[in-house]
């Protein structure tokens, strides 16, 4: 699918970019592999590891509508990782969130469609299912907007589509990074939020596999949703720390108690298939009428019930102890 085409990640030094690199060279020889980022200290940190002939490192904000056309030029697939992603930053900062999670995404859209690229992917989160936060209200703005970009393109080969998922194991920034760096610290006790806490988990590997197999999926439209096992944080922090006790802090601005990836409000547009959900697009498209209940991998899909909610703590897949661990060791 990959061979001989040229690829951009927004983000692309942030731990998706550097998984989705590392197995994209692994699995294809691409044209191209352009990481798209304004961080030039993070780019100069990756050359090293990522030397292969086919890379390209590319300064650039994705505010920055000019430079993303430049950097798009010729390019066949892009997967939409950055964004502004630190809730407790983005309630402080809210206009900073905005301009990146938002007017990013429509910059991205319109630079896509400029290039004729084939095929777009943005990367979403549970967040905004349902969002209570500024950082989860700016992605439902973006997945809004990546749906509605299909018509934007017309008859034009660009479609786009979204991904949404859970925490990801390990990702820097998250709270299995911040555990781990507490007990090196030699903490005395792990903090948790509040005791019934539950989120969903998915590896990075798995998560870019999500994204790859969403490219053979995809008609344009879609939100793809993973099927994904829920762990209750106070389980995490006694798989992590087992003789350490755990104290609870509160929940902090802008946090759920439990997240939710596929709204129940959107039970009638939602296609459950053997490993994840499809939410179905709420607007029409004039250039085509897509049959999603069949996906371009030949998958079929059938309706889940009505008022269905897919969240993290009614999920019939939880992990256990040890399950986490073995996903944290990789």
């Amino acid at each position: 699918m990959l061979n001989g085409k040229s690829i951009l990640i927004t983000g692309g030094t942030g731990s998706f970019g550097k998984k989705f690199i590392e197995m994209i060279l692994k699995k294809y020889s691409p044209k191209r592999i352009i990481v798209y980022s304004r961080d030039e200290l993070k780019q100069f940190e990756m050359q090293p590891q990522f030397s292969a002939p086919c890379m390209r490192y590319f300064l650039g904000d994705v505010r920055d509508l000019d430079r993303l056309k430049t950097a798009m030029k010729d390019v066949d697939y892009v997967i939409h990782a950055a964004a502004l992603k630190q809730v407790p930053a983005a309630e402080y900062n809210p206009m900073e969130c905005i301009k990146t999670n938002i007017h990013g995404a429509e910059n991205v859209i319109q630079a896509a469609i400029e290039n004729n690229v084939y095929r777009v992917i943005a990367l979403s989160t549970d967040k905004a299912a349902n969002p209570i936060n500024l950082y989860g209200a700016t992605k439902l703005a973006s997945d809004k907007l990546f749906v509605a970009a299909n018509n934007m393109a017309g008859t034009q080969q660009t479609r786009f589509s979204v991904v949404r998922y859970g925490n990801v194991v390990g990702s820097r920034g998250s709270v299995i990074p911040f555990f781990q760096q507490l007990l090196k610290d030699g903490a005395k006790d792990i903090p948790i939020t509040h005791k019934d806490m539950t989120r969903f988990w998915i590896k990075l590997e798995e998560g870019v596999q999500f994204v790859l197999d969403g490219f053979s999926r995809m008609q344009g439209g879609e939100i793809f949703v993973p099927k994904l096992p829920s762990m209750r944080m106070i389980q995490l922090a006694a798989a992590m720390a087992p003789n350490l006790p755990v104290k609870i802090i509160g929940i902090r601005p802008g946090e759920k108690l439990h997240e939710v990836m596929c709204p129940a409000a959107d039970s009638h547009l939602t296609l459950e298939f053997a490993s994840h959900y499809v939410i179905m697009p709420t607007i029409r498209f004039f250039h085509a009428d897509h049959d999603y209940s069949t996906n371009n991998m030949g998958e079929k899909g059938k309706p889940v019930g009505e008022s269905f909610e897919y969240s993290s703590d009614k999920n019939t897949h939880w992990l256990n102890e040890k399950e986490l661990l073995a996903m944290i060791k990789g």
